[in-house]
């Protein structure tokens, strides 16, 4: 196809997006970078070099208990302005460059720093606030108030690496294989209705979540405009961040499972609903009213990452592919499944993730320590579904 013809929007666009992919070891035992690199690359045309990245759990276990914040600076200026301002509201165990090494694909990269944080007790104290609300305010307040300063990542004991280029030149830019954890995600391609830019590649992240995502949402602005009611300040317009924030708010402030936070995401059409049985229709109906714009369409596939593990979720529909299989304590996450197999050719029980129903790896000791709780279900006459499991929430500080 020549001329005119190719450069109409369905012949350049790539029919099944980005690619995305996840490797978990339950047990906790952490890994090198390398077979994550692996899968990502494979879904190389999947990509278009505007954007890459990777998430990773475990990776800091001398800090686990601080704040690391990875920070890219566009200039001298917004590095002094942001280290003030970390001074005035934390308190630095350590802070240097991260360690890159020169790619010839990756072209003008940002100053890249990370920082090992506690908030500042005295502030902490008069803030009134939680921990981790008192830390994603300060998050907002640098990513929205100092220009040229975007803070990557902000948990504990992971971080986020991405940038502008293809994955697979971006984790050798930030050599990940120097890193070990116990779960990475990755990500090829570019946000969603935005430019590609260093801060807005995914992996999006808040505190200890990470997203990495493929597809688009027709939702967006009423799940922005949601979210906004709570703080949440979307500077970047892109859905990904949207989804990272709806988790945040749904988990964290609301304190529902990360189970019947996705299944609020993707909640039961009104039909469906019409068919239940008088009780669980009485719940879903109060889901449905309560949480309307919580309501996330439109074709995608996710990969939320967390302290306590990994959740793949589809839309309702499932337009967008994503494999999952296992071997022994290790879960993969993959948009195809070729990418699983190259990293483990022998594994098992590989499947297409349903639409619509959390796919939720734990680490062992989450799990144990969840078990009792999670037996306890809101639908007790019949098992239930597995993106049904789930109880109402207890309200947290912060909330």
């Amino acid at each position: 196809m020549g001329g005119r013809d190719a450069l109409r929007e369905g012949a350049v666009r790539i029919p099944s997006g980005c690619a995305i992919a996840g490797i978990m070891d339950r047990s906790g035992q952490r890994h090198d970078g390398s077979a994550i690199l692996k899968s990502i690359a494979l879904m190389h045309d999947r990509s278009n070099g505007l954007g890459g990245g990777f998430a990773a759990y475990g990776i800091y276990p001398e800090y686990k208990d601080l704040y690391a914040f990875h920070i890219m600076y566009e200039s001298k200026e917004a590095r002094t302005q942001t280290e003030a301002y970390l001074d005035t509201y934390f308190m630095s165990e350590k802070q240097e460059r991260i360690p890159t090494e020169n790619v010839r694909s990756i072209k003008n990269p940002p100053d890249i720093w990370r920082y090992f944080l506690v908030p500042h007790p005295v502030r902490l104290n008069m803030s009134e606030l939680d921990e981790a609300e008192y830390t994603m305010q300060h998050v907002f307040h640098i990513n929205g108030h100092i220009p040229g300063a975007f803070v990557a990542s902000s948990g504990k004991d992971m971080g986020a690496f991405k940038g502008v280029g293809y994955p697979e030149d971006i984790g050798e830019f930030y050599r990940i294989g120097d890193y070990k954890a116990w779960a990475w995600t990755a990500h090829g391609r570019f946000p969603t209705n935005t430019p590609g830019w260093w801060g807005g590649a995914h992996p999006f992240t808040l505190l200890n979540w990470s997203i990495v995502h493929n597809g688009e949402i027709s939702s967006y602005d009423a799940n922005r405009r949601y979210v906004e009611q709570f703080g949440y300040e979307c500077e970047l317009q892109t859905d990904t961040e949207v989804i990272t924030y709806l988790f945040d708010l749904l988990s964290r402030r609301h304190g529902f499972s990360q189970e019947m936070a996705a299944h609020i995401m993707t909640a039961n059409a009104w039909d469906e609903i019409d068919r239940m049985d008088p009780e669980r229709a009485r719940f879903e109906t109060a889901l449905r009213i309560a949480y309307s714009s919580a309501l996330v369409n439109g074709p995608f596939s996710v990969i939320l990452g967390s302290d306590e593990g990994l959740l793949a979720l589809n839309d309702r529909l499932k337009l967008r592919a994503l494999m999952a299989a296992e071997k022994g304590s290790m879960v993969y996450l993959a948009s195809e499944q070729a990418a699983i197999e190259i990293v483990c050719p022998d594994a098992e029980n590989v499947r297409a993730i349903d639409g619509g129903v959390p796919f939720v790896v734990q680490l062992d000791e989450v799990a144990r320590r969840k078990s009792t709780a999670s037996a306890e279900n809101v639908f007790a006459k019949d098992k239930p579904h597995p993106h049904e499991v789930g109880v109402l929430p207890n309200r947290r500080k912060g909330a």
